[in-house]
Parts: structure tokens; C-alpha cells; sequence
């Protein structure tokens, strides 16, 4: 046998030998590399190599066992959603309620408690990315999300056979490696905006996903071994709800995004979105000063606008106008004021 192909074996046999796995899955894994030993052997091997050396690195390094523990402290989480983000109160007080049913049901070590799938309903902007990190941050768990605009296939999501060539794992798996944790907030989001082609497939997927009976067996078909999602927190995001699947919104608790008003615009530019984007500059806290006049100029650079994206890139633009004159030693402090915020504003 190859001195090298036996050094590699030996790697691969160590690598599994060292990881928590499922039982069964530890086994299949030591037949893989026997039936590789073998075929070593009579000088045949090439072909299978690569492909058992690039399973088991993948089962080797997802979180079988491993999950992060949650904090239930409700102050601690309202603190956090408050600290990231104005108004929406209602839906504050829905989470706030979940996990208050979440931490009864832990005194009560109530092991079979599934958690609802909140679906955010609402316009582009509106933050209900940002909300579903906040919430996995408050909870203390890992955050995966997983984009579904444009999804062409259910392979995306369900991974493809290892008999295929530069198989890979689905994005649920991928997921949950990058994450190391099996109690991750996974954000399933823009569901509604998967190609029609395909629409069918994917939304069988999630329905096996969010499914309380089905997603403790989730079987990725390049990993080809049941993973236990049940511990996981889903949340699902939308524009509307017209394209989604009626089985799929069925297992869905959906909450509408309000749109904001300019006033809470101004208070998010002014208290959350500027000072997030001095901090992104490297600048310091006072260098940039905006008159209260000023923003309902900067919250309507282009008309109205739903969400806050328009806003952040308006925001962004001034402080990057800001950052390159104090480069240039054009200026050390700027107040923006009606007179002059034409300069900083960016073009359109």
C-alpha cells in the first residue's frame, strides 16, 4: 500500500475516532475507511478517496452533541431588542411572551416544548433581519441565516448525493458547521421569493423543516444521516405572504413589520443609525453634529421610503464625505445644518 495513502487513512481514522458522533454514524464512517484499506490494497483507490476524505471531514466537524445554553432572563432580552431598536413594540411584548413560555417550560425540564415559528411580514427595510439577529444575541444562541431570494432548486437546502461530483452539503448544514452549535436562531428569509420553477420542492423542504414531527430527523442528502433540528429556533421573514405554501403557513405565527413614520426615522437615524456608522468610520463620537432641522432632509432625500435602507445609505454617504475630508485635513468637526447639507448628502 502507499506510504502516504496510509498516513492519510490513519488521519481520517484518528479525525472520527476523536469526534462526538451518533453511534451509528461513527460505524459507517469506519466501513467507509475499511472498504478504502481495501481497495488500497489492490492499487484502486483513487477514485473513492477524495470523496470518504471529504464526508468525513463534513460529519466530523457538525455539532452532534453540542448546543449553546440559552440566556431566559427576560430584562436581560428586552435590553437587548431595546438597545438595537426603536419602537416595535408588539412585536417586543410577542417574543416576550414566547420566552416566558420557554422559561416555564425549562423549570419544568419539559424536553418536548417546540417553539413557534414566527413569520416578519413586511416591506424591504422595515428590519426583520436585524430583529432575528437581536433576538438570537438576547438569547445567547448562534445566528444562521439562510437567504431563499432567487433559491433555484431544493438541493439548495437538501444538499445533493455523495455520488454526485463536488457534491456538497445543502445550506442547512452548512449552516450548522459554521455555527458549531445545534440550537442555533436559523433565519429562513425572504421564503416568499424562491423561483416559481422550483416553488413546490423548496416549500416541501420547509415544511419538513418547521415541522415539530419531522425536523428531529432531518436528512441531508449528502450527509446522508438524520440531524436532530428540533432544538433550533426558526424564524421566517417575508415580503407577503401571497407565494407561500398553505401547509407551509400553517406551521408559521406570522407578526406584520409596521412601516415608519418620519418622526421614528428621525429617531433612528439620529439615536441608532449614526452613531453605528461614526463607530463603522473610525471617527470619534463628536466629530459629527446634525441640527434637528436637518433630518427631516436626510429621512426624505428621494421621497418616501417604508423601511430604513434609504435612510442608512443617506447616513452612510454623509459620513463617508465627512471621513474623506478630514483625510484631506479639510476640517477636524462638520455640523451639518440646513445651509449646508446639500454638500454631504450623497448623490442619487
Amino acid at each position: 500500500m502507499d506510504q502516504q495513502l496510509t498516513t492519510d487513512i490513519a488521519k481520517l481514522e484518528k479525525l472520527l475516532a476523536g469526534a462526538a458522533l451518533p453511534d451509528d454514524l461513527r460505524v459507517k464512517g469506519e466501513e467507509m475507511l475499511a472498504r478504502l484499506s481495501r481497495q488500497a490494497q489492490h492499487g484502486n483507490y483513487a477514485s473513492d478517496f477524495e470523496q470518504i476524505q471529504h464526508y468525513i471531514d463534513w460529519v466530523t466537524h457538525l455539532p452532534w452533541s453540542v448546543s449553546t445554553q440559552d440566556i431566559l432572563d427576560l430584562g436581560h432580552v428586552k435590553q437587548i431588542l431595546d438597545s438595537h431598536h426603536f419602537g416595535l413594540e408588539d412585536l417586543k411584548h410577542r417574543f416576550l411572551e414566547y420566552m416566558s413560555v420557554l422559561v416555564l417550560n425549562e423549570r419544568q425540564n419539559n424536553v418536548n416544548f417546540h417553539a413557534p415559528v414566527l413569520l416578519l411580514v413586511g416591506l424591504v427595510g422595515t428590519g426583520k433581519t436585524t430583529i432575528a439577529k437581536s433576538i438570537s444575541e438576547a438569547m445567547g444562541r448562534k445566528f444562521i441565516r439562510i437567504p431563499f431570494g432567487g433559491m433555484s432548486s431544493a438541493l439548495d437546502l437538501r444538499g445533493q448525493s455523495r455520488v454526485q461530483p463536488d457534491a456538497e452539503p445543502g445550506q442547512i448544514i452548512k449552516g450548522l458547521r459554521r455555527a458549531g452549535s445545534k440550537n442555533p436562531v436559523i433565519l429562513l428569509d425572504e421564503i416568499d421569493r424562491v423561483a416559481d420553477s422550483s416553488r413546490g420542492e423548496i416549500m416541501g423542504v420547509l415544511v419538513e423543516l418547521l415541522d415539530p414531527e419531522q425536523n428531529n430527523a432531518f436528512t441531508d442528502h449528502f450527509i446522508d444521516f438524520p440531524f436532530d433540528l428540533s432544538q433550533a429556533l426558526f424564524i421566517a421573514t417575508a415580503n407577503n405572504t401571497t407565494h407561500i405554501n398553505t401547509a407551509v403557513m400553517d406551521r408559521l405565527e406570522p407578526i406584520l413589520m409596521p412601516s415608519y413614520t418620519d418622526e421614528e426615522k428621525i429617531t433612528i437615524g439620529r439615536d441608532y443609525v449614526l452613531p453605528a456608522e461614526i463607530k463603522k468610520a473610525a471617527l470619534a463620537p463628536d466629530v459629527v453634529k446634525i441640527e434637528e432641522t436637518v433630518w427631516p432632509k436626510i429621512v426624505r432625500p428621494l421621497g418616501f421610503d417604508a423601511g430604513i435602507r434609504t435612510l442608512e445609505r443617506t447616513i452612510q454617504g454623509m459620513v463617508r464625505k465627512i471621513a474623506k475630508m478630514i483625510v484631506e485635513n479639510k476640517g477636524k468637526e462638520f455640523i451639518i445644518t440646513p445651509d449646508n447639507v446639500r454638500d454631504f448628502l450623497p448623490s442619487y
